[in-house]
């Protein structure tokens, strides 16, 4: 985690959730939080079974050049990272991982940013599978940053995190997928994960997710 904003909302929901996998919506007290609301933002089911912003910081919303409340944040994605955001989305949903995504933002005259966003199970009326709690953060300010929307966005690395396993046994494993480039994810692997091989070395599977097991080498 780069970004103060990011570790600040991890550290308060990893606090909040105690020995539960999720906190409560109601859980979250905005006044302790006050140096990353900004950045921070709430996604909630749709219609369309896709996830959309329920409320979302005044930073975030500056750097988008338009008011994101309601608006798809599936959509916000290159068609190429559908896959890989499908995928992930099930990962804190379901299993409750954490997911921490870089990607880079372009412009309609192609000037570019990194922005982090980290994404975090949250409780609705006990599931955790309508919304989640996040923020997104970018790594660098240019002086265009809000005058100039991000119209297109592409993932440049992620990682998947199960916050009881690291403090258990702090295990960093690689992920390798192509989603349309050269971009490897690091994640820790998930129980059902099945035998593979790839770049010659032992993997196992999370959904399409090919996950190797030894850190960096």
């Amino acid at each position: 985690m780069q970004k103060t904003s990011t570790k600040t909302l991890y550290d308060y929901w990893n606090s909040i959730r105690g020995s539960r996998s999720a906190p409560e919506r109601k859980d979250i007290d905005p006044t302790q939080i006050r140096s990353a609301l900004a950045n921070t933002f709430i996604l909630e089911l749709d219609e369309s079974d896709k996830f959309s912003f329920r409320l979302a910081g005044s930073h975030l919303c500056t750097s988008y050049c338009r008011e994101l409340k309601g608006r798809s944040f599936s959509a916000l994605w290159h068609e190429r990272d559908g896959d890989a955001m499908d995928t992930l989305i099930r990962a804190v949903t379901e299993d409750h991982a954490v997911a921490l995504v870089t990607f880079q933002g372009t412009t309609a005259l192609h000037t570019k940013v990194n922005f982090e966003t980290i994404l975090m199970p949250l409780r609705h009326n006990g599931s955790t599978h309508t919304r989640l709690l996040g923020a997104m953060t970018a790594l660098d300010e240019p002086y265009w940053l809000g005058v100039q929307p991000i119209m297109e966005q592409r993932i440049t690395g992620l990682r998947l995190i199960w916050p009881d396993d690291i403090a258990l046994e702090d295990k960093v494993r690689e992920v390798a997928t192509n989603v349309g480039s050269d971009v490897t994810y690091a994640s820790h692997t998930a129980p059902s994960a099945m035998p593979a091989t790839v770049f010659g070395r032992t993997a196992r599977r999370y959904a399409h997710l090919a996950v190797i097991d030894g850190g960096r080498q």
